[in-house]
């Protein structure tokens, strides 16, 4: 899979599970995003300018992800560059995205020796391990050595990543809000001239699946997985658990999502896809549809966009794919939280750590090399800030939106030039869902919690996607719910909400 593919895509699953993407590649002095002769914005410390006296430090950087076949050629690169500019290399162990949080449960806790650290909120959790006190505070860290990170990427990231009013971990600056689309496979749009002009909704899907269904029998016209969950005004307080407040609200009433008059009419509609065999009827057990993907045998679906994503998915796919919005673009906690490097606790290089996360997040030369590799064996410059990938390119295919960030990377081949300014307007125009900022404490209802997530694996997949009937499941799945404990998490959650808005003056 290429760099593009993959990046994007693995956005993509952190979105809906949350989530779904694809992005790039590289590293150039003349990237727009930088000063007119390359140098990176933070001024960052040569290594005489530091004093070449001191001993070179090696810092240790846990990260997610495959390990690469040349991750060691490129490291040798990287720690050339980084012993000039701040007198210290890097030790990079990659560890692949199933194992991420397991092992590195085991080895905070065992102590293992380690400087930096991906963290995030869908993978090695990242408010639970700040409380627990894996990570380092770094307020005087990002003033002091951090200081260009605080001047280069938006500001919101590091406003809505703190926990109990303190950062833990440096944010990706990256796309800050998340917004639904549908998406639709052209070739069947074009082929029977279907307008998604007025499609607003799942309901205003209908006709379109519809025509669909009755033309095109080896079609599936929905691709839906059972991690689906319809777009409702909600903002949850736990991601994909049943207890949330309104977007629109003003008192900030943590409510049963189950008991709203929006999950009935969504969960109805779902119901009348299924039996009408819009979706697979295997779709509650479905945890992947990319075979429909790959054989272009499905006509809608939905996922989470970004700037351009159109272009990039059909460049992965290998044919025209489209998208309308089906939700507005929300700043929610676990958006800014997607992709993000902390400093161990445990760290006796704090200092040096966060001056390693200052030049990544601030010097094009060093954050392309290590998202891209080595020019003339990875890629080439086919421009003065665009590159395509060489046949090695499989050998250093890295996850380009867990490495910092992405607005100082090379443009990909076949890129717009405004990229990056794309971005930043896309950002821009992001809404604040109620609950930025706000991270729920469960220690004192672990039990529950733990309960309710035992009912959820029950319930969830076969409502949610249209395959039980709601009339009848929906009662059972929230009776099953409140027994197992959810009303006292939902008065907990309001207990801290209330104290959350107080302090803040919501």
């Amino acid at each position: 899979m290429s760099k593009k593919k993959k990046s994007f895509s693995l956005l993509l699953t952190s979105l809906l599970a949350l989530s779904l993407t694809l992005s790039a590649c590289g590293g150039n002095n003349n990237n727009k995003t930088t000063n007119t002769n390359g140098e990176n914005k933070a001024g960052n410390n040569t290594a005489t300018e530091t004093g070449s006296s001191e001993k070179p430090v090696e810092l240790t950087w846990y990260t997610i992800g495959a390990p690469q076949k040349d991750l060691d050629k490129v490291l040798e690169e990287v720690n050339k560059y980084t012993l000039e500019k701040i007198n210290a290399t890097i030790d990079m162990k990659m560890i692949d995205f199933g194992d991420y949080t397991q092992k590195m449960q085991v080895m905070v806790a065992s102590g293992e020796p380690m400087d930096i650290l991906f963290t995030c909120s869908w993978a090695f959790d990242y408010v639970q391990n700040a409380r627990k006190g894996a990570f380092m505070q770094l307020d005087e860290l990002l003033d002091k050595q951090g200081k260009g990170i605080k001047d280069t990427i938006d500001p919101a990231f590091l406003e809505g990543s703190k926990v109990d009013g303190h950062n833990y971990a440096v944010p990706a600056n990256k796309e800050l809000p998340a917004q639904e689309v549908f998406r639709f496979n052209k070739e069947l749009l074009d082929k029977y001239k279907l307008d998604i002009t007025n499609v607003k909704t799942m309901e205003g899907l209908e006709p379109l699946l519809k025509t669909i269904k009755e033309n095109e029998p080896e079609v599936t016209p929905y691709a839906m997985v059972k991690d689906f969950m319809p777009v409702m005004p909600f903002d949850y307080i736990i991601e994909k658990m049943p207890m949330a407040v309104y977007m629109d609200t003003k008192d900030y009433k943590v409510v049963n999502i189950l008991e709203s008059p929006e999950i009935k009419e969504a969960l109805k509609t779902v119901r009348k896809f299924y039996k009408a065999g819009y979706i697979s009827p295997e779709v509650a057990t479905t945890s992947s549809v990319d075979d429909l993907y790959k054989s272009g045998k499905w006509f809608t679906d939905r996922a989470a966009t970004q700037p351009l994503a159109d272009n990039l998915w059909s460049a992965s796919y290998g044919y025209p794919v489209v998208s309308t919005p089906a939700g507005q673009p929300y700043i929610y906690n676990w958006s800014v939280m997607g992709s993000m490097q902390a400093i161990s606790a445990n760290s006796e290089h704090p200092e040096k750590a966060m001056e390693f996360l200052n030049l990544l997040n601030t010097d094009p030369v060093l954050r392309n090399m290590i998202d891209s590799g080595i020019e003339g064996v990875h890629y080439e410059k086919v421009g003065d800030n665009m590159v395509k990938n060489l046949p090695d390119a499989k050998n250093y295919d890295m996850p380009t939106f867990s490495l910092g960030n992405i607005m100082i990377n090379y443009l990909n081949e076949g890129d717009p030039e405004n990229k990056w300014e794309e971005f930043k307007k896309f950002n821009d125009a992001g809404i604040n869902a109620p609950l930025l900022g706000f991270n729920f404490d469960t220690s004192k209802i672990t039990n529950e919690i733990a309960a309710v997530q035992n009912v959820k694996e029950e319930f969830w997949a076969p409502l949610m996607t249209g395959a039980v009937d709601p009339e009848e499941y929906l009662a059972k799945a929230n009776e099953k719910f409140k027994a197992a404990g959810l009303d006292k998490i939902i008065t907990e959650a309001q207990t801290q909400l209330d104290a959350w808005k107080a302090a803040n003056n919501k």
